[in-house]
């Protein structure tokens, strides 16, 4: 099988744990009145999820570095299988947690495995462009699972959507099993040390990095429909072609990153995609009643914030290369930690402040992902000089 389609099939993957994930956004109010209990109980679920894969993901990578990569990607994914068995034929919250408990695990150890594969089976200098095209299936999940997922709920009943996601997930084990090679896994390294990567001030300017450019995304994103709705004037008509016109610039952002940095390198396609990604933020402060307008700078926005994430991924690779199975589990924890993060501060914000300040707000944390990064740059400078002495006194 062509290289190409293995790293498509690792995005599919990549795809049904996205969807997994986000689904439960898009049918809140349905799993609200199935277990009688309230919208703001029902989107805990959500927030479990996500501290479950941001706390769990690094450890049990750390503790699987060595594990073949074929072996953990089909651990995870049966995992992942159960769990979505168990969300259907469990009954009650409370066991619905339990199984979001488990979804959560098993959706971490695929998504970094995937990334890794990725990285690992793509030639010298298509790493990036592998990344990326794992990272679209992720973000297609938003654009595609989420909305089909509705529609199913809305059919044949909200649980028959985690049914379907069960089965599909079967067949991929399947197709995995024939498709991806055995991939020899990091170094084994001990836990503790593992962790202690956190110590190191590159790897922590690094997830840094991930930190305030998801989180200042997250700010507005999140506050993404009554913004548009109520300062941007836009009719409750468009509002769901502005969405998807948004959802699309984000997977083709995702797909020019990659190949971007394969071509141009980290650096600069890191630093024009962050100070893209500020300008469209306030800008859309000032694009308002004019529909072309704000289409324009949302496609825009999504275009150049969704352009730094394979090359965010892959740069964190490159960081600590002996460890860069830890490092996509740590950036991955990093992701869901500042979208909960920018969520809670855009919810602060428009309760203390106004609506309008949310986008400001999400431009000055891409700035200070702007100010790690630069401040990154400049430690590996001073180190390569160093190394260049060192040599040259040789």
């Amino acid at each position: 099988m062509a290289l190409s389609w293995k790293v498509y099939i690792l995005a599919i993957v990549s795809f049904l744990v996205g969807t997994s994930e986000y689904i439960l956004s898009g049918i809140l109010d349905k799993v609200a009145v199935s277990f009688d209990v309230s919208v703001a109980a029902a989107g805990q679920l959500i927030t479990i999820f996500s501290l479950v894969y941001a706390v769990f993901t690094p450890v049990l990578m750390a503790l699987t570095a060595s594990m073949d990569r074929r072996k953990l990607i089909m651990m995870g994914l049966g995992l992942f299988v159960v769990s979505n068995v168990l969300a259907v034929l469990l009954p009650g919250y409370g066991l619905f947690v339990v199984a979001r408990i488990i979804m959560a695990l098993g959706a971490g150890i695929v998504v970094v495995t995937a990334l890794n594969i990725a990285a690992k089976i793509a030639p010298e200098g298509k790493q990036a462009s592998s990344i990326a095209t794992v990272v679209m299936g992720f973000t297609a999940s938003l654009i595609i699972g989420v909305p089909l997922g509705r529609i199913a709920a809305d059919t044949i009943g909200w649980k028959s959507v985690f049914g379907g996601i069960a089965l599909l997930g079967i067949i991929a084990m399947v197709i995995l099993s024939v498709a991806i090679p055995r991939v020899k896994g990091d170094e084994s390294i001990p836990l503790r040390q593992q962790l202690s990567l956190l110590k190191k001030p590159k790897v922590a300017l690094g997830l840094a990095i991930t930190f305030f450019w998801l989180g200042g995304y997250s700010i507005t994103y999140t506050y993404l429909s009554p913004y548009l709705l109520e300062v941007s004037g836009i009719g409750d008509k468009y509002l769901s072609g502005a969405l998807l016109i948004f959802g699309i610039a984000s997977m083709i952002g995702s797909k020019i990153g990659g190949l971007s940095t394969d071509r141009w390198g980290v650096q600069r396609t890191l630093f024009s995609g962050l100070t893209l990604h500020i300008v469209m933020l306030i800008l859309l402060s000032f694009v308002t009643n004019t529909l072309i307008g704000v289409m324009v700078v949302l496609l825009l926005w999504s275009f150049s914030a969704w352009s730094s994430g394979p090359t965010q991924q892959y740069h964190l690779t490159t960081i600590e290369p002996e460890a860069s199975g830890v490092m996509l589990g740590l950036n991955q924890s990093m992701m869901q930690l500042s979208m909960a993060a920018g969520a809670g501060i855009g919810g602060a914000a428009i309760e203390t402040v106004s609506l309008t300040s949310i986008t400001w707000l999400g431009a000055g944390g891409v700035a200070i992902a702007i100010i790690a990064m630069l401040v990154l740059y400049r430690m590996n400078s001073r180190s390569e000089i160093s190394i260049r002495h060192l040599v040259q006194n040789k």
